[in-house]
C-alpha cells in the first residue's frame, strides 16, 4: 500500500490557510484601527471647531451682556440722583454692588473648593492597577 500523501498535503494547506486567515485578521483589525482613529480625529477636529466657535459667541455675548449690565447700573445711579446728591446716588450703589460681589465670589470660592479633582477617576485607575497586579 502506498503512503497516504493527501492527509500531509491537507495538513499543510490548513496550516497554510490558518496562518493567511490569521495574517489577514491582523490587518483587518489593524486597518479598523487606523480608521477608528482616522475617524476620531476627524471628530475631535469639529468639536473643536464647535467649541471655538462657540467660546467666541459667548464672548462676545458677554461684552454685549456687560454693556448693558453698566447702562442699567448708570441708570439705577442717575435715577438715585434724583433724590439724593449724585456722589451719594454712586456710593450706594457701588456699596451693594461690591457686597453683592463678594457674597457672589465667597460662594463660588465654597464650590471651588468643594470640587475634587478626578477623584473617581483616581480611584477607577487604582482599582484597575491593582487588578492587573494581581493577575500578574
Amino acid at each position: 500500500m502506498a503512503p497516504d500523501h493527501t492527509n500531509h498535503t491537507r495538513s499543510g494547506a490548513s496550516a497554510d490557510t490558518t496562518s493567511g486567515l490569521f495574517s489577514r485578521l491582523i490587518g483587518d483589525a489593524a486597518a479598523l484601527v487606523r480608521n477608528e482613529v482616522a475617524l476620531a480625529k476627524s471628530e475631535f477636529a469639529a468639536a473643536a471647531t464647535n467649541a471655538k466657535l462657540g467660546v467666541m459667541s459667548l464672548a462676545v455675548s458677554a461684552v454685549v451682556l456687560l454693556a448693558g449690565a453698566l447702562s442699567l447700573i448708570a441708570a439705577l445711579v442717575l435715577g438715585l440722583a434724583e433724590i439724593v446728591d449724585p456722589w451719594v446716588a454712586a456710593l450706594i450703589v457701588g456699596v451693594a454692588l461690591t457686597a453683592i460681589g463678594i457674597g457672589m465670589l465667597q460662594a463660588a470660592k465654597k464650590k471651588f473648593n468643594a470640587i475634587a479633582p478626578l477623584s473617581r477617576t483616581q480611584t477607577s485607575l487604582q482599582q484597575d492597577a491593582a487588578l492587573i497586579a494581581r493577575r500578574i
